[in-house]
C-alpha cells in the first residue's frame, strides 16, 4: 500500500464526475465566502465616502449610494491637510526602516557569522525584551527622548525620535539572525579564500542572498511606524508634524462622518498598495525562513 498524502477528499472521489463538481463547487463557496468576508469592510469604506451625511447615518444602512458623491474625498485632501501629514509619515516611516535595516541586519550578522564574545549572553538580553510589555517601555522611552543622555538635548517633535526608538526592534534582529544562521557556512569560506572582507561578505555575498527576508523585515517597520498612534502622539506636539494616524483623531472632532472616512480611506491606500507590490516578497521571505539553506 502506498502511504500518500492523506486529504479531505479521496483521488477516487474526485475523479468521478459528481465528486469533481461537488469540490469545485464547495471551493468556490469557501473562497467566495472569504473574499467577501475580507473585501465588504474596505467596500462599505469606499462607499461611506461616497454617501451623502444623511445618508451614511440612515438605519437601515443603504447597501449602494443613492447618489454618488467624490466630494467627502476632496473634503478630506483640502480641510485635513492630509498631503503635509501623509509626508509627514513618510518621513517618519522612511527614516525609521532605513536606520532598522542597517544596525539589524550588522547586528544579526554580528551574532550569527561573526561569534562575537558573549554573542549568546547578547541574544538572550535582546531576546528578554520581547518579554517587556510595550505600554511598560512608554514612560522611560519618553523621559529618554525628552532629555537625551549625556548631550541633554529634546528629540521631540523631531522625526529622530520616531527613527532611533524603531531601531531597536528585537523580533526584526531576530528574524533577520535565524535567516543568516541557515546561509552555509561554505559559502562565506569560499568568499574569504577569494580575498573578501567581513564587510564585503556582507555586501556582495549576504545580502543578495537575503532579499526575501529583508523584504519582510522591511514591511514589517514600515507597517509598525505607520499605524503607531501612542507614541507620535506623545513625540509630535506640533500639529503640523503629525503622522497621519494622529492627525486623523486630532482633526476629527468637527468633521463630517462622510470626509473623516474619506480620510481613512485614503490614509489606508499607501499601505495596501504596498502589500500589492510586495506580496510575492512577503511569502518568499515566509517559506525562506522555514526551511533550512
Amino acid at each position: 500500500m502506498s502511504s500518500g498524502t492523506r486529504t479531505l477528499v479521496s483521488p477516487l472521489t474526485l475523479a468521478r464526475p459528481r465528486g469533481k463538481a461537488l469540490y469545485w463547487t464547495v471551493f468556490t463557496a469557501v473562497v467566495l465566502l472569504f473574499a467577501l468576508a475580507f473585501l465588504f469592510p474596505v467596500y462599505w469604506m469606499v462607499t461611506g465616502a461616497m454617501k451623502s451625511p444623511d445618508e451614511v447615518t440612515r438605519t437601515p444602512p443603504t447597501l449602494v449610494p443613492q447618489a454618488w458623491h467624490l466630494r467627502g474625498y476632496t473634503d478630506a485632501w483640502d480641510l485635513m491637510d492630509l498631503p503635509t501629514h501623509l509626508w509627514n509619515t513618510v518621513v517618519q516611516a522612511a527614516g525609521a526602516w532605513l536606520l532598522q535595516l542597517v544596525f539589524c541586519t550588522a547586528a544579526a550578522y554580528a551574532l550569527s557569522k561573526l561569534k562575537p564574545a558573549f554573542g549568546k549572553v547578547i541574544l538572550g538580553g535582546i531576546l528578554a525584551t520581547l518579554m517587556v510589555p510595550a505600554q511598560a517601555l512608554v514612560v522611560p522611552k519618553y523621559l529618554t527622548v525628552a532629555d537625551l543622555p549625556l548631550i541633554h538635548t529634546s528629540l521631540l517633535n523631531d522625526p529622530l525620535g520616531i527613527w532611533l526608538p524603531a531601531v531597536a526592534n528585537a523580533f526584526n534582529l531576530y528574524l533577520l539572525k535565524r535567516f543568516f544562521d541557515q546561509i552555509p557556512r561554505d559559502v562565506l569560506e569560499a568568499a574569504e579564500i577569494d580575498g573578501a572582507g567581513r564587510l564585503r561578505t556582507l555586501w556582495s555575498i549576504v545580502l543578495p542572498m537575503s532579499r526575501p527576508v529583508l523584504g519582510v523585515v522591511s514591511i514589517f517597520a514600515l507597517v509598525a511606524v505607520w499605524q503607531d498612534f501612542l507614541w507620535p502622539l506623545m513625540v509630535f506636539s506640533d500639529t503640523d508634524k503629525q503622522p497621519i494616524s494622529v492627525a486623523l483623531v486630532q482633526l476629527s472632532q468637527n468633521i463630517q462622518l462622510t470626509v473623516l472616512i474619506a480620510a481613512m480611506v485614503i490614509a489606508s491606500i499607501p499601505m495596501v498598495l504596498m502589500f500589492l507590490v510586495f506580496q510575492r516578497h512577503i511569502i518568499a521571505g515566509i517559506s525562506a525562513g522555514s526551511t533550512k539553506g
